[in-house]
């Protein structure tokens, strides 16, 4: 049986991924959350949950003997925050850059290190959900420009890990603008159908596609 670890599976995106996972009935599931009703929720979708906040280096120590070595098939980098949107004609405040940049970025280069062997030992997948806000090539405007720069500083530490790690498969995915608390209500796709193309473009996933970018439905993008 594979062996995934779901990075950030409180709610929305990590959540429906362990969902789709368990369903499948042929995963063991590890999932992190922060507060215990969300760990206990995991439990109940037959995943092993792990306390774990990302922003936090004492925290993120204990997740290695908590794992005791597993070798992982997948793992999914899911954690991140919006934050106080903004654009270019105002200044971020100091307190919501720090949020948005140690969960969204410091967090998943805190983690790489001490979760890429265990995938690479199974020779395996390691995904980190970006956004395609996060793309230079296919900006809009600078409307939540803080968000925007932790997404593209994220697909660099996607793209400059895989480097370090040859014997596993990094990607940076874009989910779509999806119906969770981060997308809001209006948004244009619901969360079981971002889910389900995420984990079919990691499926097709081939080693020689690591360091790519692409979206939920397997379009590469712009760096």
């Amino acid at each position: 049986m594979p062996t995934a670890l779901i990075l950030g599976a409180s709610r929305g995106i990590g959540h429906e991924i362990v969902r789709q996972l368990r369903r499948a009935a042929t995963w063991k599931v590890f999932a992190t959350a922060r507060d215990d009703a969300a760990l206990a929720a995991l439990r109940n979708e037959g995943a092993e949950p792990l306390k774990l906040d990302v922003t936090k280096p004492e925290s993120l120590a204990g997740l290695g003997w908590q794992l005791d070595d597993e070798k992982l098939d997948l793992a999914i980098y899911v954690a991140g925050v919006y934050g106080q949107g903004g654009q270019a004609t105002s200044p971020p405040a100091m307190e919501d850059f720090d949020a948005v940049m140690h969960t969204n970025v410091l967090g998943a280069m805190q983690t790489i290190p001490l979760i890429a062997p265990l995938v690479e030992a199974a020779q395996g997948k390691f995904a980190f959900i970006s956004s395609g806000m996060g793309s230079i090539g296919e900006v809009e405007s600078s409307h939540g420009w803080v968000y925007r720069a932790s997404k593209a500083a994220l697909n660099m530490t996607v793209r400059s890990a895989s480097l370090d790690y040859p014997k596993a498969s990094f990607v940076a995915l874009c989910p779509g603008w999806v119906r969770t608390d981060l997308g809001g209500p209006n948004a244009a796709i619901s969360v079981e159908e971002s889910v389900t193309g995420l984990l079919r473009v990691i499926a097709a996933l081939e080693h020689k596609d690591s360091g790519s970018f692409r979206n939920y439905a397997g379009r590469e993008l712009a760096w």
